[in-house]
């Protein structure tokens, strides 16, 4: 299994990647799962679902607002006080702000999804290090986006500015806390099918007066794998780089896209 017996944090979790990331980390193994939301319900779901799985992974829920540097150590001290030990941080939770372009965007809105993907991020990136470092070993991943890699048609500028940003981070984290036996990757992912997706490309055929299924193989057409990637595709290739098979990986980025974009 890939995280036989870690003790994994994921951060963000939702109806989406976040979710998905705790229960292919339970499913893999995992001894224990340390799940936060800034709502309490999405992570009585988080349990349910892993719960489902039959695994013996313990479920440990916290409610954290990663703007909040005291919510961060809070959530970094059940976790060490649960398990003794932190193996993974998954940086997954984030604010998408508003679709907008750098021309023209109000650049005051993007203060929330800076303080969010950027300086939250960091603060329970932050929280977590102590503990890795007393262990002399842990794996953090930050999830990004496609976005970050070529400019879409879509308006995503200001999540794009921060995630970009949080990419550059993560090579300073890679070559600050390398000594301490402490590897920080990033994982960049594109289209993912999955709720939230879903709900989007249901919006926009509504919207367009077109069958979800045209816009769907409208974005296929440009992935080489022919299809959508779904989030429990996407959350495994996270979940990797927090593995034990990725020991020589760090300061490294990750595309896991099906191809739409290739470096």
């Amino acid at each position: 299994m890939l995280l036989k017996d870690k003790i994994v944090i994921v951060s963000g979790i939702g109806p989406g990647l976040g979710v998905k990331l705790a229960v292919e980390a339970a499913r893999e193994g995992a001894a224990g799962v340390v799940v936060a939301a800034r709502s309490a319900d999405k992570l009585d779901d988080a349990e349910a679902r892993i719960k489902a799985l039959g695994v013996k992974a313990k479920v440990v829920k916290q409610v954290c607002d990663i703007t909040s540097r005291e919510q961060c150590a809070a959530l970094a001290a059940i976790a060490a006080k649960s398990f003794g030990r932190v193996d993974a941080l998954v940086n997954s939770a984030f604010f998408h702000g508003n679709m907008d372009y750098a021309s023209t965007a109000n650049l005051d809105e993007w203060n929330e999804v800076i303080q969010t993907n950027l300086i939250g991020t960091l603060k329970l990136t932050q929280a977590v290090i102590p503990q890795m470092k007393s262990q002399k070993s842990g794996a953090i991943v930050m999830i990004n986006t496609m976005a970050v890699r070529q400019v879409p048609p879509l308006g995503e500028a200001g999540y794009a500015a921060s995630k970009a940003a949080l990419g550059n981070s993560a090579k300073w984290l890679a070559k600050e806390l390398g000594p301490d036996g402490i590897r920080v990757n990033t994982v960049h992912m594109g289209w993912m099918w999955g709720a939230p997706v879903q709900g989007y490309m249901e919006w926009q055929a509504k919207e367009m007066g077109v069958p979800v299924e045209q816009l769907v193989q409208g974005i296929s057409a440009n992935i080489p794998l022919g299809r959508m990637p779904t989030d429990d595709e996407c959350a495994r290739a996270a979940l990797f780089l927090v593995s034990d098979y990725a020991s020589a990986v760090t300061g490294a980025a990750l595309d896991a896209n099906g191809g739409m974009y290739m470096p």
